[in-house]
């Protein structure tokens, strides 16, 4: 069985922004939103290695 991933974002936070937008949140889009940002922060550390660094930089993301 696969360990579930932490979520890495204020949901309560997301909700309120996509509220501002006049839209509603699903109940999946919490979770689509944190597994894009996990996606996004493999692919700047990928790219740190990659640039013989090991801080993640703006220009990573």
């Amino acid at each position: 069985m696969a360990k579930q991933k932490e979520v890495l974002i204020v949901a309560s936070k997301v909700r309120a922004y996509i509220k501002s937008k006049k839209m509603m949140t699903s109940s999946e889009a919490i979770g689509a939103i944190s597994d894009k940002v996990y996606c996004m922060l493999d692919h700047a550390a990928e790219r740190t290695k990659a640039n013989r660094r090991s801080t993640i930089k703006p220009q990573d993301l």
